[in-house]
């Protein structure tokens, strides 16, 4: 799997691509929501307004809305169970 972090005016987009299910990013998102990730600090957490998968299997991404930086995206993405398992 490919992971594409860009910057966007509303915050950050992240494009994955290859080997990814869709229903992986979404269930990533909901443990992100309801706490049940260790991937990021509550700091970038309480930063993030909303979050958005789109796309199919293959070709997902995730819109994240807030004042968060590239970096703490990059980072929490190396730390996420679901995406490294």
């Amino acid at each position: 799997m490919d992971k594409n972090v860009s910057q966007t005016n509303q915050g950050i987009k992240i494009n994955f691509t290859g080997a990814v299910e869709k229903q992986n990013i979404v269930k990533m998102v909901e443990n992100c929501a309801t706490g049940q990730c260790e991937c990021m600090s509550d700091e970038t957490k309480k930063k993030i307004t909303n979050m958005e998968v789109s796309g199919k299997d293959g070709d997902v991404a995730l819109d994240l809305s807030g004042d968060v930086s590239k970096e703490e995206i990059e980072a929490a993405l190396a730390k996420s169970k679901v995406l490294n398992d």
